[in-house]
């Protein structure tokens, strides 16, 4: 008799599922996916877009915020008030309030500064019968006219004298020769052989800007010492003055009373713009004392220019 197999209903049949990455019947695998890209490429694409997103989130903001700060600085200048004019009256303010509050240096004192570098000592000088030594016989006061070396003073401080040294402000001591003479106005023109190279000529001012009563300062070496300063008034114009001796008589002058002494001949009357107005030259005193009382003379600048070639003021 023939057997025939039976299969129990409770056995399991072969299992339908397909190895990991093998596509199931029916299906047909890309070639450009491998099984990784596969499993990926879904959830990658979210995470891209959000990031997208979120940085656009961010430049928006940034964008937003700049915009936001331009508005505050246009709304702010637009409300701040306009700047106000200076007027004449905030000018004079601020002119009184430093007269009030700071020290000015006096009239006299700037004069004296402007002056100053052009101030020399002239000495006359003599040779010892005895020996080689100079003796100084006379001492006066030059000022510098023209910045190469040329310097005015009087007559009486280098005449007779052997030797004439002058005395920059800068301490250089040079000799000079006597270039120029003006006996009637009591003038004589020196040239330093020898200068300081940064030599400044005084300014010299005209006479007819000058009154009664103007402040004026005289510069120079009161029995040698100085330079020195004293501070005054024109007392007089036009006056004649004739010397003790009565060698000449001097004609023109200025009448001053700011303090000169032996030694200032020669030096500058100066106005209170620094500039050269006269030549000190002679004091008047009816006692023996040839000291200063209160009256001085100078030698215009008028007359003066024309010893040094330059035309009258």
């Amino acid at each position: 008799m023939k057997r025939v197999a039976l299969y129990s209903s409770s056995r399991r049949p072969r299992s339908s599922v397909q190895p990991s990455g093998v596509s199931p019947p029916g299906q047909s695998q890309r070639k450009d996916e491998t099984p990784e890209t596969v499993s990926a490429s879904s959830p990658a694409r979210p995470l891209l877009l959000r990031y997208l997103i979120q940085r656009h989130d961010r430049i928006s903001w940034v964008l937003v915020g700049s915009l936001l700060a331009l508005l505050l600085v246009w709304g702010h200048a637009s409300m701040a008030p306009a700047p106000r004019r200076i007027t004449q009256k905030d000018i004079e303010r601020a002119v009184v309030h430093t007269l009030e509050t700071q020290t000015l240096p006096s009239p006299a004192a700037r004069a004296y500064e402007i002056i100053k570098a052009s101030v020399v000592r002239v000495r006359g000088l003599d040779t010892d019968p005895d020996g080689d030594d100079e003796i100084e016989r006379k001492v006066g006061t030059g000022v510098v006219v023209v910045d190469k070396g040329l310097i005015l003073t009087n007559l009486h401080v280098v005449a007779g004298a052997r030797l004439v040294k002058v005395v920059f402000a800068d301490g250089l001591e040079s000799e000079a020769e006597v270039v120029g003479l003006q006996p009637e106005n009591d003038l004589a023109v020196l040239q330093a052989k020898t200068i300081p190279d940064d030599l400044a000529p005084a300014n010299l001012g005209s006479p007819h800007d000058l009154a009664v009563g103007d402040h004026v300062v005289a510069v120079g070496f009161p029995f040698g010492i100085g330079p020195s300063v004293s501070a005054g008034v024109v007392s007089g114009l036009n006056r004649e003055f004739r010397s003790p001796e009565g060698e000449r008589l001097l004609t023109n002058l200025i009448q001053f009373d700011a303090a000169a002494n032996l030694g200032n001949s020669g030096g500058p009357l100066v106005n209170m713009d620094g500039e050269v107005v006269g030549i000190v030259t002679a004091i008047l005193n009816p006692t023996d004392q040839r000291v200063f009382i209160g009256i001085g003379f100078a030698v215009t600048m008028a007359s003066a220019a024309t010893a040094i070639g330059l035309p009258p003021f």
